[in-house]
């Protein structure tokens, strides 16, 4: 057994495995009582791709769809076949939840690798990583979204540990002694499939994937002499990171066109067209890299602080990447390249709300609303590894024990002043709160409805905005035609799927209908005189809700 399996298996790791269970737990266990899992409309999305794969009229893998990445919804699948834990929420909740405690672990790893390479000096090492892992899993922001079925634990935790092994990659590479040459390619290998499993999770891991080929690449052509099998180590990771291709090669097959997910009617684009003003900026930041970087940067200041104290978390990010760039032996550029990647979420999210239609509106500049103000979490690793390094490195600045302790102090009491402000109230929580309160009184006054219906009754309805109603109400998604029974495939159109058949004929397939003003139901059923309105559901700031009873002639 190699000494990096049993570091993997210290009794310190363990322990911080075990509080983030207990915190995860805990707080998972919180919200629930609340009821409050299922605040975010994109959790409840989530929960139901995933359980109409095997649910729904026309179950399979193709139900997984085609704009969101299938591994955190293939990762629900086990938990969501229980109907309790569907209707509830909590089979989403279960995969955030353990990548959150292994997202904590890796941010010990790393920190104790980023100490190990740096050649520097050591005291302090493990309190840095201790405050590391503070900083990461005690992010109130974090501890909420691990309590849900949102995708951004699941990522970050697949980041940290690509990040983690290709550090320790780097690191026995760079070393000067060159016999542990097995563990560097079984490090870069796990690095593959952590990045490949990235890829499948977010599109976020598509751009982590580029880089860290390029950077693998450039690492083992400098080093190409201590690692003689560079050539097959390299095109193993290119292999393990393909998931982009494999997923365009799946858009192309089933939906006629391989950037379906990025132009399509349900892409972040089409969205931003439907609903932006003619005339106006779509959203802040498009065309504008610099504006859409500010955006992101601030969206991250807001994740961890309050007002303006987000500032001094970046600069003590900054300051901590540039001290451990700049300490330790030669090769040390090389070996602070891991933690330069922790910054690469910046680069990507400046491009992707440049230029890929994604907005995130803040609540502190124009618009001055709630959206996507979770993507600035990802930025947290490089804040909870780079925080702790600046204060331990500017602790050895001054010779003189006090003043180094009460620096130290003082960066630690930012940080705990920074989460005690945020607590009560964290922005992702409150993201969530603001934008699902019309949405959860409508689901809930339909649900109503809906629970009286007989049971063994089909439903046609349109899925895409309000899926949560039936899971609210407990009606099984079999029971219901949708438009995830079209048949994708089939270009242009399809006249003969289940799902057009209902909609040209809603009283030959369906027993009730539910149309909300403006969907594809409720544009076909004033076509038909054969159904009979049974309720009209008014919420201010939704559209209108209206149950249909089918008159059958069959």
């Amino acid at each position: 057994m190699t000494q990096l399996a049993i570091r993997r298996w210290d009794p310190e790791t363990a322990l911080v495995a075990w509080i983030a269970s207990v915190v995860s737990v805990a707080s998972f266990f919180y919200y629930f009582h609340r009821g409050e899992l299922l605040l975010y409309g994109d959790a409840v999305a989530h929960i139901n791709i995933a359980r109409r794969v095997f649910d729904s009229r026309t179950p399979g893998l193709l139900q997984l769809g085609t704009v969101w990445l299938p591994l955190p919804h293939l990762a629900m699948i086990p938990f969501l076949v229980s109907d309790r834990l569907w209707r509830t929420g909590v089979g989403g909740s279960i995969p955030s939840m353990i990548a959150y405690v292994f997202g904590a672990v890796g941010i010990l790893r790393l920190v104790r690798g980023i100490f190990r390479a740096s050649g520097g000096p050591h005291n302090g090492a493990r309190f840095a990583a201790w405050c590391a892992v503070l900083i990461y899993a005690a992010n109130p922001n974090l501890i909420y979204l691990q309590a849900t079925a949102m995708t951004e634990p699941i990522y970050l935790a697949l980041f940290i540990w690509a990040v983690v092994f290709f550090a320790d990659f780097v690191r026995i590479l760079t070393s000067v002694d060159q016999t542990e040459k097995e563990p560097t390619s079984s490090a870069l290998n796990k690095c593959g499939l952590c990045v490949a499993a990235a890829c499948l999770t977010r599109y976020d891991g598509w751009f982590l994937a580029g880089v860290l080929c390029i950077a693998a690449a450039a690492v083992l052509t400098h080093y190409k002499r201590a690692f003689p099998n560079w050539r097959r180590t390299l095109a193993i990771l290119i292999f393990l990171a393909v998931a982009p291709v494999l997923w365009l090669a799946y858009n192309a097959v089933i939906y006629r066109n391989p950037l379906e997910f990025a132009n399509g009617p349900y892409s972040a684009r089409a969205i931003e067209k439907k609903t932006s003003t003619p005339g106006t900026p779509p959203h802040p930041g498009a065309g504008n890299v610099l504006i859409a970087a500010s955006y992101f940067l601030k969206s991250a200041e807001l994740n961890v602080a309050q007002g303006n104290w987000g500032r001094l978390w970046l600069l003590f990010t900054l300051v901590g990447t540039a001290f451990a760039c700049s300490i330790g032996s030669p090769g040390r550029l090389w070996r602070c390249m891991p933690l330069l990647l922790l910054w690469i979420p910046l680069l990507f999210y400046m491009f992707s709300i440049a230029y890929g239609g994604v907005p995130i509106f803040l609540p502190v500049w124009w618009p001055f609303s709630h959206y996507n103000v979770r993507y600035g979490l990802e930025l947290l690793p490089a804040f909870a590894v780079s925080v702790p390094l600046a204060a331990f490195f500017l602790a050895q600045l001054p010779r003189n024990r006090n003043v180094q302790l009460l620096g130290t102090i003082a960066i630690l009491a930012v940080v705990l002043a920074s989460y005690a402000s945020i607590w009560r109230n964290p922005i992702c929580f409150r993201e969530a709160l603001v934008n699902s309160r019309t949405r959860l009184v409508l689901e809930g006054e339909l649900a109503a409805y809906l629970k009286a219906l007989p049971q063994n009754s089909t439903l046609l309805m349109y899925l895409g905005d309000y899926v949560g109603t039936l899971q609210d109400a407990g009606i099984p998604l079999r029971r219901v035609i949708n438009e995830g029974n079209h048949r994708v495939w089939k270009q242009p159109s399809d006249p003969e799927g289940l799902w057009e058949r209902a909609l040209a004929n809603p009283e030959r397939y369906a027993d009730f209908v539910i149309a909300f003003e403006g969907d594809p139901v409720s544009m076909q059923v004033n076509k038909t005189t054969k159904i009979a309105s049974l309720a009209v559901i008014h919420v201010s700031g939704q559209p209108q809700a209206t149950i249909y009873r089918a008159e059958h002639d069959r």
